[in-house]
């Protein structure tokens, strides 16, 4: 549906509606994007591990519905190489991985269910932002950029728009005029970034101009593409290379089953097959960690 600045600004109490009815189907539930894609922007870290910006979430690109999407994808290095895919799972379709850990995860042999756990889903969230303040990198200030981020992040927007005490005002962090910069704090935690220390700060305009903010908004870049079907791997070709990574034979009998009894993916009852990050870290730190494991 197409929207303009002015229903931008008219309708954003409405936008705080919309953002926690989506917040709450979350809490209560044919590529991988490219990493070196320049419309993203990343904090730069320093030696010890540790980075700081300021950021702003930014409200839905014109003509589209809400200001963030969210993917699931898988990262694991099996017999046959790695697997590194997004999840069919994002669009509300049949996933062969999904199906297979559900398989694994009913035999009710616990080494099954390790390697489930292994193998299981990720989630990754991507958002529209406008750099404030990025001293590592200062030439970015100013810039709208799309943001990859986890879970943890996401739980402190939700928690800004959910205020857990009765003296917090709800804050919708994705609004030009009523919502919050976003200090991005990054410290080295048992090995892994940690975002505990980020915070939202007093929520306030954006820019001190709507004709500023209203070129803002229009500079932002499209977050459907990375829910849009045709990004993603057909179940048959997800079967393929998990087939690959298993060290399975394919079998036609095994495509697009209708359940999960259907699933037959064989499974020798081995041991989990490695080792994965720290769930403190992101999904933006797992898919670094894999894509050099599996370049390495």
């Amino acid at each position: 549906m197409a929207n303009s600045f002015a229903s931008l600004k008219k309708n954003r109490s409405a936008d705080l509606e919309k953002l926690n009815q989506s917040i709450e189907k979350i809490n209560n539930p044919k590529n991988n994007f490219s990493r070196d894609d320049e419309r993203f922007w990343k904090a730069e870290l320093d030696k010890s591990g540790s980075g700081y910006a300021v950021i702003r979430f930014l409200p839905s690109p014109e003509n589209e519905d809400m200001p963030y999407v969210r993917v699931f994808n898988h990262g694991f290095q099996g017999p046959g190489g790695w697997y590194i895919e997004n999840s069919l799972t994002t669009i509300g379709q049949k996933d062969p991985l999904a199906e297979y850990n559900s398989t694994l995860w009913n035999s009710g042999i616990e080494a099954n269910k390790e390697i489930a756990r292994k193998q299981k889903r990720r989630l990754t969230y991507f958002s529209n932002i406008y750099v404030v303040e990025d001293k590592a990198n200062p030439q970015n200030e100013g810039k709208v950029f799309l943001f990859r981020y986890g879970k943890k992040i996401f739980d402190m927007v939700s928690s800004m728009a959910n205020p857990e005490f009765e003296d917090e005002t709800q804050v919708d962090v994705f609004n030009l005029w009523d919502g919050a910069n976003f200090k991005l704090k990054i410290r080295k935690l048992d090995g892994y970034s940690n975002y505990d220390k980020s915070e939202f700060v007093t929520a306030a305009p954006l820019l001190d101009d709507d004709d500023k903010m209203e070129t803002v908004w229009k500079s932002q870049h499209s977050l459907e593409e990375f829910v849009n079907e045709n990004n993603f791997k057909t179940f048959d070709e997800l079967k393929t290379r998990l087939d690959t990574v298993l060290g399975n034979t394919p079998s036609p009998a095994m495509s697009a089953p209708s359940s999960v009894e259907a699933t037959s993916a064989p499974f020798d009852g081995g041991h989990p097959i490695t080792s994965t990050p720290s769930s403190e870290t992101s999904s933006d730190d797992n898919l670094d960690y894999f894509k050099k494991l599996a370049e390495a």
